[in-house]
């Protein structure tokens, strides 16, 4: 199949009109973007914030027009705004408005287009797994975490949050994989599955070794795509991988999903701490409870003779936890299988179950399932038959 070029997507969007005077998107210079990944492509058309729930229809309608270019497989469209300079206060809303959470205050910018929370009906809950700087081993930790979920009996979704980096395919032993529409909901795309666990990534629509290029608004648009447009299922929980640090898209993420609690992962030495301690304070400003505290890396076991060596300090995150009123849910060692685990997508949790690292994510794991139910409420018990077994012999 021929892959499809720019013109071709640029000829296709000519025939979607602004409702509100009856141009087409092009001539009003509202393409913002346009990507394209062999058969995958992403438009970003910008919209004023003021109308973005009102051209859900125009959304769709460009989405329709582009996946029926010959060679697209796969189209998303997504509609992104920046606020005018100047408006600050004006467009200010409270961050974490609809969380229902106490504490802490925070002004952050107006939540954008689609002017509301994204719905995900069937998700019974959602957990950010996040850190205040990158090599910490966050992603790492995010899939053990999600297997050590499903061993606990959950139902559980992971998605990739990190548009610039995604890291998640790979882990997953999915580089090969691509979404498919959705047998049950129309519009939407079933994600590629492994290990019982539904996995959305922007990993499956570009190359591994390409750069995503992309300035805010356009990331936090594919971002919300990705949620939006994803047959998740039912899930008693989905586990968010999110980028480093702490900028657009982990406001994106508070302010248009009801976020039931982050994890925050670091390494023992000062400099990740700091960074940690940044990062927790960011979803304690915007309404979202920490559930905890994860040491990655907390220390390395030899091999051959079985000594502990504590090469990155020790004990810093428990004593920051402490410090900082928030729980200590476990320490990771440092060790190469962990890392071998990752990089083949094969996570430790599935390949040694009854290991030292799988047991570690695995108490973990129940300490946030606990942290769910204390949140939502349990799980609800599966519906008994109104008929009774009946046995033949």
């Amino acid at each position: 199949m021929t892959s499809p070029n720019r013109d071709q997507i640029l000829s296709a969007l000519t025939q979607v009109t602004d409702p509100l005077d009856g141009k087409n998107i092009i001539e009003k210079n509202m393409v913002q973007g346009i990507d394209i990944h062999g058969e995958n492509v992403t438009v970003m058309i910008g919209v004023d914030p003021s109308r973005g729930a009102a051209l859900e229809d125009l959304r769709q309608e460009a989405e329709r027009l582009v996946a029926g270019v010959n060679g697209v497989t796969i189209a998303r469209v997504a509609l992104t705004a920046e606020r005018p300079g100047g408006s600050d206060k004006a467009a200010a809303a409270p961050a974490g408005a609809g969380h229902g959470h106490s504490h802490g205050h925070a002004h952050a910018p107006a939540k954008g287009p689609g002017q509301g929370q994204i719905e995900l009906p069937g998700v019974r809950s959602i957990i950010t797994v996040a850190s205040g700087k990158g090599g910490v081993g966050k992603s790492t930790t995010s899939v053990n975490l999600a297997l050590a979920l499903v061993a606990q009996g959950l139902k559980v979704g992971l998605l990739d949050a990190d548009i610039y980096g995604p890291s998640l395919p790979r882990m997953m032993g999915l580089r090969s994989a691509k979404p498919i529409p959705s047998k049950t909901q129309q519009g939407r795309m079933t994600p590629p599955s492994a290990y019982g666990i539904r996995l959305m990534s922007i990993g499956f629509m570009v190359d591994e070794e390409q750069p995503v290029i992309w300035r805010g608004p356009m990331a936090m648009g594919a971002l919300e795509q990705l949620l939006r447009d994803t047959d998740w299922g039912e899930l008693d929980v989905l586990v968010v991988d999110m980028p480093p640090g702490t900028g657009d898209i982990q406001l994106s993420m508070t302010q248009r999903v009801a976020v039931t609690g982050a994890v925050i992962v670091s390494t023992p030495q000062d400099i990740a701490l700091l960074d940690a301690r940044k990062g927790l304070n960011m979803f304690r400003k915007v309404n979202v409870p920490v559930l905890g505290l994860i040491e990655n890396m907390s220390y390395h076991q030899c091999t051959n003779c079985g000594h502990i060596e504590h090469v990155f300090d020790h004990g810093g995150a428990k004593k920051a936890a402490e410090e900082l009123g928030v729980p200590f849910l476990g320490e990771i060692p440092l060790d190469l299988k962990i890392r071998l685990g990752a990089d083949d997508g094969k996570p430790i949790v599935d390949t040694d179950p009854d290991g030292a690292h799988a047991k570690a994510y695995g108490e973990i794991a129940k300490k946030i399932a606990a942290a769910i139910d204390e949140k939502v409420g349990p799980k609800a018990a599966p519906k008994k038959s109104l008929f009774p077994k009946i046995s033949f012999r």
